[in-house]
This record gives structure tokens, C-alpha cells and sequence, in this order.
């Protein structure tokens, strides 16, 4: 699934400490996460988190941001430092798609000195500045399907994105 981020990056940017933004990205993610998971009778969250790696993935802001999800969540990675986690995606061939260029949030809103022992009350004062609700709704409407072949297909698209209506 294809979620538009772009437009609620923004709006936890002009409302958000600085140090707080990573913690809140992630939060919201897993509240999306939740909402589709639900809308598709799913059991469970995945998660391609590693401990430590970087700043939102310390235990302490691990701990917090998986309170706003409503599913459990797995986390396979967990335990896998970057070379491992590098060789996983080279033996699934997802490694070359992974390096490709892109302006993303890590670029484009992500502060030079995130927190990395985010208080549970903290983070919820920052979040109560949001019509929550609103914007989950948001980013779960506008959300698109894509369909992926293991191992990618030759001859035809290995991906076709259709907007869902369900979602």
C-alpha cells in the first residue's frame, strides 16, 4: 500500500518541536498502519525496524511509538545490525530499489538532533495540537494499492498501482 505522508509531515512540522518529529511521523504511520490493517482483517503489524539504528528506534522510542498502534507488532529485524539487514535485501533482490534516489522524509523533515528518550507524555501533549482522527482518515482514503510478484515478473509489470476505494 501506497500512503500519501507528505501532506501530514507537514502539518506535524508547522505544529511540532523539532526533536519531537520522528517520534510523531512514526506514531502516525502505525495509527495508519492500524486503520488498513483492520479495513483488511489483518492480525498483525510488520515493521522493518532495527534497535539502535537510528534515533527513533532507541528501546525508550521504540516503547512510545508502538502505543499508538492497535495491533501487536512484529519486528523480524530487530536484532540485525545494517550489513545484515543489507544482506537480507540483496538475497530478496529488494537491495537496488532500496538505494534509488528520492527526496524523502529522512531528507526532507527529519531534525539534526531527534529525541531519543521520548516521555509517553510528552509526545502525547505535542499530539493533543491534532484532529487525529482527521488526518488518519485522510491519509487512509487516499491510499493505493500496489501489487508486487516475488520473484518480479519478466515479461510484464512487476507493479500496478490502482487507487482502492475500500481503503
Amino acid at each position: 500500500m501506497l500512503v500519501p505522508f507528505g501532506n501530514l509531515q507537514r502539518e506535524i512540522v508547522a505544529n511540532t518541536l523539532r526533536p519531537l518529529r520522528v517520534v510523531l511521523y512514526r506514531r502516525f504511520m502505525l495509527r495508519i498502519a492500524s486503520a488498513l490493517a483492520e479495513r483488511s482483517r489483518a492480525t498483525v503489524l510488520v515493521t522493518g525496524e532495527s534497535l539502535g539504528q537510528v534515533a527513533s528506534q532507541t528501546l525508550e522510542n521504540m516503547a512510545v511509538i508502538e502505543k499508538a498502534a492497535t495491533f501487536p507488532i512484529l519486528r523480524p529485524l530487530v536484532g540485525m545490525d545494517k550489513n545484515e539487514i543489507v544482506d537480507q535485501a540483496r538475497r530478496l533482490g529488494t537491495f537496488e530499489t532500496s538505494i534509488l534516489p528520492d527526496q524523502d522524509c529522512c531528507t526532507l523533515f527529519v531534525p539534526a538532533h531527534p529525541e531519543t528518550r521520548a516521555r509517553i507524555e510528552a509526545v502525547e501533549a505535542a499530539e493533543s495540537r491534532f484532529d487525529i482522527p482527521r488526518m488518519i482518515d485522510d491519509a487512509v482514503r487516499n491510499t493505493e494499492v500496489a501489487r508486487f510478484s516475488f520473484p518480479p515478473r519478466t515479461t510484464d509489470a512487476a507493479m500496478a498501482t490502482t487507487p482502492q476505494s475500500q481503503y
